[in-house]
């Protein structure tokens, strides 16, 4: 079979696609063929090196697919071949095959198809746990989205807008900001040229934003939390644009929260209410709440361009690689 393999740390150019050995389950673990791949930041930091988590060499990136199981271990009875799943795999997915563990798969649902369902679980569940469980986000609260327009800010604004609360989606252009209106953002702030601190101020009438989503980090971060209501939270989700340095004061003087979001820890450490989310999650895309905005779909042969495209912030919504 094909795969994308890392053999080095580098940027994307330094993968190479080659013909590897076909995987084979071992216990409690099956085969699934990979029909669509989500990509997604911490695959760039993967394969440089700078993840939390490094794979041993030679390995391909791509935590996300959705696809058909093609074979099962022995001791593996409550999945059988031939059955449509998404699989969080951590690494594996650039590739025609990837092996994981039987207890990572999630049945895709009837109605969704390989690409939906390989771009739905990182961003959607990591805005869902982020604004149900770490934020506690109600109707009619304001929430603020920075990045808005990449995969887990616009599954923000979806998520954010299903809860009913009012979106201030933030983001770099006006074609992404008009992207988040069409997925339920009531106001927009375009930071390229607009002064963030002061859109927050006049678009609230000076009271602050309950909620800040932020998946980005850099130096948009004092401005928001300079723009949050008395007692908000502050969501800290990713730093694609670097760890930011905030003034501790600036919590004092709101008496608000900053609150770390991990949803690859949460799924491992609470899978029952990771269940009950992934429900709800479904349920809305089964009523048309959310779908899953796919801007681009690149080939094995093109993965680098794909992992390019998120590092330059080109993408609107996700990219999938379809092998």
């Amino acid at each position: 079979m094909r795969a994308v393999l890392c053999k080095g740390f580098g940027p994307p150019s330094s993968l190479v696609l080659e013909e590897v050995p076909p995987p084979e389950p071992g216990p409690g673990q099956v085969v699934v063929t990979v029909k669509a791949c989500g990509v997604n930041f911490p695959d760039t930091l993967m394969i440089e090196g700078r993840y939390q988590f490094k794979p041993p060499m030679p390995f391909s990136p791509g935590g996300e697919v959705a696809g058909v199981v093609a074979r099962v271990g022995g001791d593996v009875t409550s999945i059988r071949p031939g059955d449509r799943v998404i699989a969080v795999t951590g690494y594996g997915g650039f590739a025609e095959e990837v092996v994981t563990d039987a207890e990572r798969l999630v049945p895709l649902p009837d109605g969704m198809d390989f690409p939906a369902g390989s771009a739905l679980l990182f961003t959607y569940g990591t805005a869902q746990y982020a604004l149900r469980d770490r934020a506690s986000l109600e109707a009619g609260e304001t929430l603020l989205v920075l990045g808005a327009a990449g995969g887990t800010g616009l599954a923000a604004v979806e998520v954010g807008s299903v809860i009913g609360a009012r979106v201030i989606a933030v983001a770099s252009s006006e074609e992404k900001l008009q992207l988040c209106r069409e997925r339920g953002a009531a106001e927009t702030i375009n930071y390229a040229t607009e002064d963030l601190r002061a859109r927050i101020k006049d678009l609230t009438g000076g009271s602050g934003v309950d909620v800040v989503f932020d998946p980005v980090g850099g130096d948009h971060a004092e401005a928001a939390v300079r723009g949050m209501a008395w007692g908000g939270r502050y969501l800290v989700i990713g730093f694609v644009a670097g760890i930011p340095s905030v003034p501790l004061n600036l919590i004092l003087l709101k008496s608000c929260s900053v609150i770390g979001v991990f949803w690859g820890a949460f799924v491992t450490r609470d899978p029952g209410r990771n269940r009950e989310l992934l429900a709800e999650l479904f349920g809305w895309h089964a009523q048309g709440k959310i779908d899953p905005h796919i801007s681009a779909g690149y080939p094995l042969e093109r993965a680098a361009d794909a992992l390019n495209d998120l590092l330059e912030r080109k993408a609107l919504g996700k990219i999938v690689i379809l092998p």
